[in-house]
């Protein structure tokens, strides 16, 4: 019999049902509920179960990470779960943590029995990452509405995405969502100007970090949710204005991989303001209260369709279409 490897979409069938987020009303939590919660919970560490404790008798929302968290680290393999001790949000399941699409779906049927709650298959495709497990759940609980999926962009989206190019792109690779976005980046040691900062002893300049930030407020701005009805953000309007409350707690040299966080706190065109840090592993390295930029929009370029009734007479160079914005950045 042949086997094939599954895939997330091989285990996760769509669902059926209603799709609408709706709050979940756990039972009123007995004393006898807790010997069966117990044992679920059996694998998972002593705050795991104190906390689901603390949910299903107050049905608080904030007890809800230290849940999850705890579930996910029972499923993950034991070298790993030091990556979960500070649950950075952007641990990427499958990258990070191994979690393959059966083991997921281990996960989800534990937490909706733990938080008595249902969760539709299909809604589980887009999680990626801790912080979109995290955010999923809360949702479900508060009956909001889910979130749009974070977005993963390696670097060659990321160079196609944004004008700044290496030399001096300072982004490896970087997830955007509509509540801001994270990336990675590695000093190799061969950027040029560590020629001279310093000599014989190459530390990266904390000017050069800031940078980094505002490249990954130029990639929200660019791909994240910001986009109007016919209208784009024009790469050729944003530009840095500045920047207040920062903080250089660590030095950073070749090998270190700089973990960049930035979140929106005002967008209101012509200004967007974000509040950024960067992180070596669990060490703070750099913070930056905020980050200012200015974008402006551009009306939102439609291809024309080529042999349709509306163009069908075009020829040659009238049949291409547009190219999309993609002018230089100044950030």
């Amino acid at each position: 019999m042949a086997y094939k490897e599954l895939t997330m979409a091989d285990a996760i069938q769509p669902g059926s049902g209603n799709d609408k987020p709706h709050p979940a009303s756990p039972k009123a939590f007995a004393p006898e509920d807790e010997a069966p919660l117990r044992e679920a919970l059996k694998r998972c560490s002593p705050s795991t179960f104190e906390a689901a404790i603390q949910f299903r008798k107050t049905g608080n929302p904030e007890h809800l990470p230290a849940v999850v968290i705890g579930v996910i680290e029972r499923f993950v393999e034991p070298d790993l779960r030091t990556k979960l001790k500070d649950a950075d949000d952007d641990l990427r399941l499958i990258e990070d943590l191994g979690i393959d699409s059966l083991t997921m779906m281990e996960i989800v049927i534990l937490v909706e029995d733990v938080l008595q709650m249902s969760i539709n298959n299909d809604e589980l495709r887009n999680l990626r990452t801790v912080g979109d497990v995290k955010t999923f759940i809360d949702c479900k609980v508060r009956g909001l509405s889910l979130p749009k999926p974070t977005k993963f962009l390696p670097i060659e989206q990321i160079a196609a995405i944004m004008p700044i190019q290496p030399p001096f792109l300072f982004i490896n690779e970087a997830s955007v969502s509509s509540s801001g976005a994270n990336a990675k980046y590695k000093i190799t040691g061969q950027e040029f100007f560590l020629q001279g900062h310093f000599k014989d002893n190459p530390v990266m300049p904390a000017s050069i970090m800031l940078e980094a930030l505002g490249q990954l407020g130029v990639l929200f701005l660019l791909d994240g949710p910001l986009a109007e009805p016919g209208r784009v953000v024009s790469p050729s309007t944003i530009f840095f204005t500045g920047c207040e409350g920062v903080r250089a707690h660590r030095i950073c040299r070749p090998g270190d991989i700089l973990t960049l966080s930035i979140k929106p706190k005002r967008m209101k065109m012509p200004l967007a303001t974000f509040e950024g840090t960067i992180r070596v592993g669990q060490e703070k390295a750099v913070i930056a209260e905020e980050i200012t930029l200015t974008f402006g929009y551009a009306e939102a370029v439609v291809a024309p369709v080529v042999n349709g009734s509306e163009h069908a007479g075009l020829k040659g160079a009238e049949a291409v279409a547009p190219i999309p914005l993609r002018a230089a950045i100044n950030a």
